[in-house]
């Protein structure tokens, strides 16, 4: 019976180490992934209410909006901070205030903390020293990016898989509550696809000097979310 060797090389190794950092990053932006981000919108349930967002066109205009110049282009900025100190105990707790500080709304400071926890106790099935380096409570933004980090995935990587299931999770609330068919948010997804990696891609080498938003309309509509007499999410 003819043996078969297997021979790992310097280049193989890189290959299975770049496999594994994928794998986990797939696992940990999923949809599946147990954070509880189907419960939320994010101001936007508010917004469809009041008739600002009627179809695929105002759906798109209203995530491109975000990551252009609101929260999410904010969150992604934190995130590749936090990607970048994952070593570092008190600048995470820095950048975990910070974020703290930018959310607007109280439904949203509570979407972060708890979607945080959630992330980071989910997160704990790949044992990793960054867990304990993280704040308690520590938000959603901060918590993924310093995982990410952690696990040897860079920050353009980290942000490219942190806005897309950002972007999904706000068609997922389109397509129940507009609503949009799944061809219309899958044409979404694919149209904001360049976005998407253009802003991961630059955000990954922002600062906390760049952060700042213009989109008032989504600070706002969150603001007023926890007003509407019947709602289904809980930002």
């Amino acid at each position: 019976m003819a043996t078969i060797t297997t021979i790992t090389t310097p280049s193989t190794t890189t290959i299975m180490a770049d496999t594994q950092a994928l794998q986990r990053l797939l696992a940990w932006a999923s949809p599946a992934f147990p954070v509880g981000a189907f419960a939320y919108s994010a101001g936007l349930e508010s917004a469809i209410e009041e008739k600002r967002i009627t179809d695929s066109a105002t759906t798109r205009n209203w995530i491109e909006g975000s990551l252009r110049g609101g929260a999410a282009r904010n969150d992604a900025i934190l995130a590749a901070e936090a990607c970048r100190a994952h070593r570092y105990t008190a600048k995470l707790t820095e950048l975990a205030e910070h974020c703290l500080a930018l959310t607007p709304a109280r439904q949203r400071h509570e979407e972060m903390l708890v979607t945080g926890k959630a992330f980071m106790e989910a997160a704990s099935a790949w044992p990793n020293p960054v867990l304990g380096r993280l704040p308690d409570p520590c938000p959603y933004p901060v918590a993924f990016g310093a995982v990410a980090g952690a696990g040897g995935i860079a920050a353009a990587e980290t942000l490219i898989a942190f806005l897309t299931a950002y972007t999904q999770a706000q068609i997922s609330v389109s397509i129940r509550l507009v609503p949009l068919g799944q061809t219309d948010g899958l044409a979404i997804l694919a149209a904001l696809e360049p976005l998407i990696a253009a802003t991961g891609d630059t955000l990954a080498k922002a600062s906390l000097n760049d952060l700042g938003s213009a989109a008032y309309a989504a600070d706002i509509a969150a603001m007023k979310h926890e007003t509407l007499s019947t709602r289904i999410f809980r930002s």
